[in-house]
């Protein structure tokens, strides 16, 4: 099984969209644990592109490669995935979304999905989404979190402004904000409002999960 794993890993990272698939359809017949398949191979090949990336290794278009292997990935899951959410008592409602000026979606998409597995709501606003949006967002659904990604340190600051926003709108005591991203810190976080840093989608639903006293 731990060598199908870095079977996936290693095919996400070589961006191999057909030995992906291959691998990930073949650890289903064989019974691998669907959180294994995504947190230990194919997020683990995500985190190697993201490493090649900021080393100059691979580009802008690798990474728009390697978020379409991912998602053909979890289409492959998504069945799976639907049964296991339906066997999990709800926790909550996230909104989640990467903050405005910031067009990267690949650990926000992977946190959204481990939330969705382990029993949360999850609204998913996307990309370059304005403070404004996340306001709309937790008025109409009635969140009891907000999560927000970044991956550029230019874009990190605006996490700023949807603590601001949240707040103007009266808002901010009802939700707890929880970020994660690249440039960020624990430290960071703090500074820029947040409740609390999801170092990565694991750690991210267990912050979660505490934050609504459901650990």
């Amino acid at each position: 099984m731990t060598d199908l794993l870095a079977k996936i890993r290693e095919s996400v990272a070589e961006l191999d969209l057909d030995q992906t698939l291959e691998h990930v359809r073949e650890a289903l017949e064989r019974g691998v644990d669907v959180v294994d398949l995504i947190e230990k191979g194919l997020a683990e090949g995500m985190r190697i592109v993201g490493e090649k990336y900021e080393s100059g290794e691979y580009f802008i278009a690798d990474l728009i490669v390697s978020a379409e292997i991912f998602n053909k990935a979890l289409s492959i899951l998504k069945p799976k995935l639907e049964e296991m959410r339906k066997q999990v008592k709800p926790l909550g409602t996230v909104v989640i979304g990467t903050v405005y000026g910031d067009i990267h979606d690949i650990g926000k998409n992977l946190v959204a999905t481990m939330l969705r597995i382990s029993g949360f709501e999850v609204v998913d606003l996307g990309v370059d989404v304005p403070p404004e949006k996340f306001v709309e967002s937790v008025k109409k659904h009635n969140a009891d979190i907000v999560g927000i990604s970044t991956l550029l340190t230019s874009t990190m600051t605006h996490i700023r402004d949807v603590v601001e926003a949240l707040k103007k709108a009266g808002l901010r005591d009802r939700v707890k904000v929880i970020v994660g991203g690249a440039p960020l810190t624990e430290e960071i976080a703090k500074e820029l409002g947040a409740d609390a840093y999801g170092e990565n989608a694991v750690k991210a639903v267990e912050i979660c999960k505490k934050l609504l006293g459901k650990a």
